[in-house]
């Protein structure tokens, strides 16, 4: 990986994704934060149910799109975080992270938000 692919990594946080339609088989772009937490990456919503995460759960793989600083595609793959004390570390840390903006209750998250780690081949 180059060197402005890593620095993307460190300091964008906005991307999109295209995954797999679990219903139609047909690719679905969306927009989506991401977040870089102790080396690794994650994508994460506000509480709720999301389709992509659904269509992820289908289909892992995804293609990563940075378009902030850099314009690249990246395969990925998605792998939920399910464990609670897992989630909370990571969600604890995006909540400290957000100063300045809406706070966002690290419990309610961890019960009801989507989170997955991303590996990048």
């Amino acid at each position: 990986m180059d060197d402005t692919i890593k620095k993307a990594l460190d300091t964008d946080r906005l991307i999109d994704i295209t995954t797999i339609g679990r219903k139609t088989g047909q690719p679905h772009r969306i927009e989506i934060g991401f977040h870089r937490v102790e080396g690794e990456l994650f994508i994460c919503g506000t509480p709720g149910p999301r389709g992509w995460l659904a269509n992820l759960k289908v289909n892992p793989e995804f293609v990563f799109h940075l378009k902030q600083s850099v314009e690249i595609d990246l395969s990925a793959t998605a792998i939920p975080i399910i464990s609670e004390s897992d989630r909370r570390s990571v969600f604890a840390i995006i909540a400290e992270r957000r100063q300045g903006r809406r706070p966002m209750v690290v419990e309610e998250w961890v019960q009801s938000s989507p989170l997955v780690k991303v590996l990048l081949h």
